[in-house]
């Protein structure tokens, strides 16, 4: 169990860490006023998004499970853990916003501004805090 939440904390990591730069691409991106900029801006967010940020979210998901399967009828009915995974339906809600992000960046068809890349920028920080608090501390 222990190499298998060591495994999953790393996947973690790198997911956070591909939620924490893609949307901080984006801000840059929409601040780009030529071509040759936003097309490397939509190769290193495709890149970010495919190479790194979607086989982390896999990874992380298909790990969770296996760490619930040592101890299903615990993790199942513990409220905290109830939580956690609302927290992580959310983040993957908003991992799927940044892949119609990159999509509409690539397309040429975004409508959203610098500023509001910078406030969708923090949003998973709201989720890291939760999910470390409930994993860690288990308030309930």
């Amino acid at each position: 169990m222990l190499w298998v939440k060591a495994f999953h904390l790393m996947a973690v990591v790198t997911w956070f860490a591909a939620l924490f730069y893609l949307p901080r691409l984006f801000v840059y991106h929409a601040e780009a006023e030529d071509k040759l900029s936003r097309d490397r801006f939509c190769t290193m967010e495709r890149r970010l998004y495919r190479g790194i940020a979607l086989p982390s979210m896999i990874a992380v998901i298909a790990l969770g499970i296996w760490l619930i399967s040592f101890n299903p009828s615990y993790y199942m009915s513990s409220g905290w853990m109830h939580a956690k995974l609302f927290f992580v339906v959310l983040l993957i809600g908003y991992h799927h916003v940044c892949g119609a992000y990159v999509r509409k960046f690539a397309a040429g068809t975004i409508n959203r501004s610098p500023r509001f890349f910078r406030i969708f920028n923090e949003l998973p920080v709201i989720a890291l805090v939760a999910i470390m608090i409930l994993a860690v501390v288990r308030p309930f």
